[in-house]
């Protein structure tokens, strides 16, 4: 066990960590590769990432693995992206079901490929006995997205007269969002030295603990994570109170 590992005190992990990975396309241009190299060994750290959480005791892990905006990239990144993640869910499918992780996935799935579509809702299927962990995958994804389409389903329900508007508050508003059957996240974690939210999970991250890097993605390994925890576990969250009031 490393040194950094030993330091974390596991009766105060974030229950929910969510990620904006970052840095793919400069870590592949750094070493002469395509940018789809580096979202292949972005997909490692994924792997190796998810495993670290699960072995704390981490309960929710979000990582954001495409964007609404990301649609807006060529054609050949955006193909090659999606095959990508079809062949990361037939991979990493024994993975996930024998180490008791169940797959979750937030965000506008109908734009998903056929093909990406059926593997994901599959998978989720299959691994939805899982108790240690939830890994969720944000596909197609936007907080504005979020916040307007749960907007639309409240206003619908009060148009059928199933909610009033004087009934509404923020734990209601939460119950339309595309994470109600999670906490919000507690740690966010972006790489690759970006300081920018990137329209991600605005809402819930009202509160989070916000944790930068310069590490690029392919390079956030287990030790990385460590670091996060051990940052975020040296802060003092006081939502507001005084530090004489904790």
């Amino acid at each position: 066990m490393s040194d950094l590992r030993k330091n974390i005190d596991t009766d105060r992990l974030p229950k929910h960590i969510a990620v904006i990975m970052d840095g793919n396309g400069r870590w592949a241009k750094k070493r002469g590769g395509i940018r789809l190299l580096g979202h292949r060994s972005g997909a490692k750290a994924v792997r190796e990432v998810t495993e670290a959480c699960a072995e704390l005791g981490v309960n929710y892990l979000t990582v954001f693995a495409f964007s609404s905006e990301n649609w807006k990239r060529p054609s050949k990144e955006v193909s090659g992206l999606m095959n990508l993640l079809a062949d990361s869910l037939q991979e990493e499918f024994s993975t996930l079901k024998d180490n008791g992780i169940r797959l979750n996935a937030i965000g506008e799935l109908d734009r998903l490929p056929e093909k990406v579509s059926t593997k994901l809702q599959n998978t989720i299927q299959n691994t939805s006995d899982g108790k240690r962990m939830c890994l969720t995958l944000a596909l197609s994804y936007s907080g504005q997205w979020d916040i307007i389409q749960a907007a639309k389903a409240f206003a619908n329900d009060v148009k059928q007269n199933n909610k009033a508007i004087e009934d509404l508050d923020i734990d209601m508003f939460k119950s339309y969002l595309s994470t109600k059957h999670m906490p919000d996240p507690e740690l966010i974690i972006r790489t690759s030295g970006e300081l920018r939210l990137s329209n991600y999970l605005l809402f819930q991250m009202a509160y989070a603990e916000l944790y930068f890097t310069e590490t690029l993605w392919p390079d956030f390994k287990k030790k990385e994570l460590y670091k996060a925890i051990l940052d975020y576990q040296s802060r003092e969250r006081r939502f507001g109170k005084t530090s004489e009031q904790l």
